[in-house]
């Protein structure tokens, strides 16, 4: 979720878009813009890839000076949100946030970010929700799954599996193929009980995503699902891979716990 804001903001970066909420006749594009808001512009694409590696030392410098040539530059307030994120910094990640969101209040990107960060790191997820709502609402927002799909996982969190479900029903419609939709989905019909068509999605998740390439929780809500429908053989090679890749994990101390209600 993180690298796709970020995936997001490069591309952006590279047309020279402009933010959503522009009150001008036109679009801004890349010959309106000044001198300062140029090297603003070199120095986020510079901190995006920084980011990507994983070097966020570097790529919060490179952050810093983009503020400096451009102090109301929203997308670097967002993604020095993202590195202070990674670096563990949650409280300055959500200033980083919020100032970001107030100098661009209808940026429907910030907004899902925002959304994501509240959910899954600061553990404040009906403020999460109004960020996701907030982004849906933007007619002009370019990737609404993404927010669809957070909506879905965060409304799982607080145990509201019918939004969950309306929610991710809306992203299967817009990408069938998104593994996270598939996961999302698997676990919604998991927590009620209908494992045929949790089943049905642990299929599709594992038809799009290798086993190699699926997390923890992943692998152990398809073990879990497969087990209900009695797939022994395939349970097997799903608990392999969780010995195997998270021997220490907490899904695979339930595994060993014998959990596989909880």
């Amino acid at each position: 979720m993180v690298n796709r804001f970020a995936a997001a903001l490069a591309l952006c970066l590279l047309a020279a878009c402009a933010a959503p909420g522009n009150s001008g006749a036109e679009l801004k594009t890349a010959s309106d813009q000044t001198a300062n808001e140029k090297r603003a512009l070199i120095r986020l694409q510079l901190a995006v890839g920084y980011y990507q590696q994983g070097k966020y030392d570097i790529a919060l410098d490179e952050v810093k000076q983009a503020i400096n040539a451009d102090p109301d530059y929203a997308d670097a307030y967002g993604m020095r949100a993202l590195i202070y994120t990674a670096m563990g910094q949650v409280p300055l990640a959500d200033d980083n946030y919020q100032h970001a969101l107030r100098l661009a209040p209808r940026n429907p990107e910030l907004a899902n970010n925002y959304g994501a960060f509240l959910c899954q790191t600061a553990n404040r997820p009906q403020e999460a929700m109004r960020q996701f709502e907030s982004a849906l609402k933007n007619p002009s927002y370019q990737t609404p799954v993404s927010a669809l799909v957070n909506a879905g996982v965060c409304s799982l969190k607080t145990k509201n599996i019918d939004a969950a479900e309306r929610y991710l029903l809306d992203a299967l419609r817009y990408q069938p193929d998104l593994p996270a939709v598939s996961s999302g989905l698997a676990r919604v019909y998991f927590e009620r009980r209908d494992y045929q068509r949790a089943g049905f999605f642990i299929n599709r998740l594992t038809e799009v995503s290798k086993l190699d390439n699926l997390s923890a929780d992943a692998l152990w809500l398809a073990l879990r699902v497969q087990r209900k429908l009695g797939e022994r053989s395939m349970e097997a090679s799903l608990v392999a891979q969780l010995r195997r890749r998270f021997p220490g994990s907490p899904e695979y101390l339930a595994y060993e716990r014998g959990a596989f209600d909880e």
